[in-house]
């Protein structure tokens, strides 16, 4: 019985040692497109061109959802690939290309907000991750919602 208590302990404290592992990578690195390929030259990445970057709804009736398509163009030098976009609540929904957009090509990021059980003046946030530099780009929208 204490030979099995005692190996128990060994066991737990090497497990508990082992998971201090102090020799990890940071993921800066791959979140910075500029590392990609070990380079500072930003001037070949991809660069959204957003025709806006907010939008107001205006005045809606609790309960209604509303959408909006933030457009785009790719100005950079090479392909753009989105690779997230979260709005700042889950009433905020972001929809984004799946495949690269090739140089001078467009897009468009699609919004949807829906109002259930909200009202007042309402700012919303869309965080859009991508391989420009910088490499995230915030999206605002605005609504008021009035009770029906």
């Amino acid at each position: 019985m204490l030979s099995k208590n005692i190996s128990l302990l060994l066991l737990t404290f090497a497990i508990l040692t082992s998971c201090n592992n102090n020799n990890r990578i940071s993921t800066d690195i791959v979140n910075n497109p500029i590392t990609a390929n070990g380079g500072n030259d930003i001037s070949s990445l991809p660069k959204f061109q957003f025709e806006t970057d907010n939008h107001d709804f205006g005045k809606i009736i609790q309960g209604e959802k509303v959408t909006y398509s933030f457009q785009f163009k790719n100005v950079g030098k090479s392909d753009l690939v989105i690779t997230g976009a979260s709005g700042s609540c889950g009433c905020t929904v972001p929809s984004f290309p799946k495949n690269p957009i090739a140089p001078g090509k467009s897009g468009k990021i699609d919004v949807q907000f829906n109002s259930e059980g909200k009202k007042g003046i309402q700012n919303k946030t869309i965080n859009v991750s991508a391989n420009t530099q910088p490499n995230t780009v915030i999206l605002k929208i605005k609504v008021e919602i009035v009770e029906p």
